[in-house]
């Protein structure tokens, strides 16, 4: 057998575990925590399955070592200081709801630097990925949060704390019966307005006809948002938004994204 067949390739050593540990040891000792909210808050349907997933050595290094520095959980417990955490009072930030692994979140934060992006999810390997972008890139505007946007939005920001909020590609929980598990409803959408600051945009997007259909009904019933496009429908995809591999994958097959673009009122 020869010397190179022995040795793993770049993609096998990119995607290789981490290794086990012992039970009861924390996954990630000082990174996110597996419920940071626990009991603190009522138990309610979720717009969201907590996926936790296979961590390469990569994802978890950047965990081990990025997370106390630019990671916070979602514990409800607290009043973030948005200034404080991202060591600029004047930093305009947008929340951003569900990155995935991260890479059109890390694409938005290069492009606008003076702009911080506060991104939410519960997807370890991403959180870990999106860590590791950073890092690579540079990017001191990104922060990453573990747990329930909902209860962050609620306990954890101040009344127009946020220049804008951004759900990319929600999961549109296609079943009938799993309709009222959907975020864009309008409880979130008001909830969503008293954090948003005047002027704000709040941008949707998703390729699941009957959920897009579903969010401009939301959003255009809301007294609290106008939409940006003169017919009142959809807009088109703004330069900003990166468009994403699952995304091109997608449109490869015929599906048809629809983006949703509207803006916080005075009311």
């Amino acid at each position: 057998m020869s010397e190179n067949s022995t040795a793993p390739d770049a993609h096998a050593e990119r995607h290789r575990t981490a290794p086990a540990r012992d039970r009861g040891e924390p996954r990630f000792p000082g990174g996110p925590a597996a419920d940071p909210a626990g009991s603190h808050h009522e138990r309610r349907i979720r717009s969201f399955r907590p996926r936790r997933g296979r961590v390469t050595v990569g994802q978890g290094e950047a965990l081990r070592r990025l997370w106390p520095q630019w990671g916070l959980d979602i514990d409800g417990l607290h009043r973030l200081d948005l200034g404080e955490l991202f060591g600029d009072p004047d930093l305009p930030v947008v929340l951003e709801i569900g990155f995935g692994m991260g890479e059109a979140t890390a694409q938005m934060a290069a492009a606008d630097p003076g702009t911080g992006i506060l991104a939410v999810d519960v997807h370890t390997p991403g959180q870990g990925n999106l860590l590791a972008l950073a890092e690579r890139d540079g990017l001191s505007n990104v922060r990453v949060a573990n747990g329930d946007a909902i209860i962050l939005l609620r306990e954890m920001l101040a009344p127009a704390a946020l220049a804008g909020l951004r759900v990319y590609f929600p999961d549109p929980w296609p079943k009938k019966r799993h309709h009222k598990r959907r975020l864009l409803q309008p409880e979130f959408v008001e909830l969503a307005a008293t954090r948003l600051r005047p002027g704000a945009l709040l941008h949707c997007a998703t390729d699941w006809e009957p959920y897009a259909e579903q969010m401009l009904e939301v959003l255009t019933a809301s007294p609290s948002f106008d939409n940006t496009q003169p017919d009142g429908g959809y807009a088109p995809r703004p330069d900003f938004r990166p468009l994403t591999k699952f995304e091109s994958q997608g449109l490869d097959k015929g599906h048809i994204v629809h983006d949703l673009i509207f803006r916080r009122n005075e009311a």
